[in-house]
């Protein structure tokens, strides 16, 4: 019998990241970033940090990369995603419905700009989408797709340090 408790090199660690589809008067915001030279678009998104809530992190990177403070409304997605054979993620999506367009200002670096856009702008934008979970979130935010937060459960993460609410 094995011992779980030890890692092996060749174990199956994927990325955990979390994004959030936010949407006022039929407009969707995101963000714009260059990568490798390279201009691309995505829902607000990143990494999940030790000590925190999925839904945490989710506000966190929102206003990492936008200036806006808004709570998680509701969970619409888990993807599996590789986006190449030594890089995989595990990526959990999340809603949010304003009732206007903000005004919004990256405060990462990282960021170039953010906009928000009609469906069919982002469509015209599909070759510089990040990648197929851009518009992959949209048609299930479009489609009513909405899962309570209730069913990501953070009880435990006490045990291994201090939550983050």
């Amino acid at each position: 019998m094995s011992n779980r408790a030890t890692a092996t090199p060749d174990r199956y660690r994927p990325n955990v990241t979390v994004a959030c589809v936010i949407e006022a008067e039929n407009r969707f915001l995101l963000v714009e970033e260059w990568i490798d030279g390279e201009q691309k678009f995505n829902q607000p998104a990143g990494h999940l940090e030790a000590g925190e809530t999925l839904s945490h992190a989710c506000a966190r990177e929102v206003h990492e990369e936008t200036g806006l403070i808004i709570t998680p409304q509701h969970l619409l997605r888990i993807d599996q995603f590789s986006a190449s054979p030594a890089l995989a993620f595990l990526r959990f999506t999340f809603g949010c419905q304003l009732s206007c367009c903000q005004a919004s200002m990256p405060q990462d670096s990282a960021i170039s700009a953010t906009h928000w856009l009609s469906y069919d702008e982002i469509c015209q934008r599909s070759p510089r989408l990040r990648s197929p979970l851009v518009m992959e979130a949209i048609h299930s935010y479009q489609q009513g797709q909405r899962y309570p937060l209730s069913l990501l459960s953070s009880q435990f993460l006490a045990l291994a340090g201090n939550a983050k609410p």
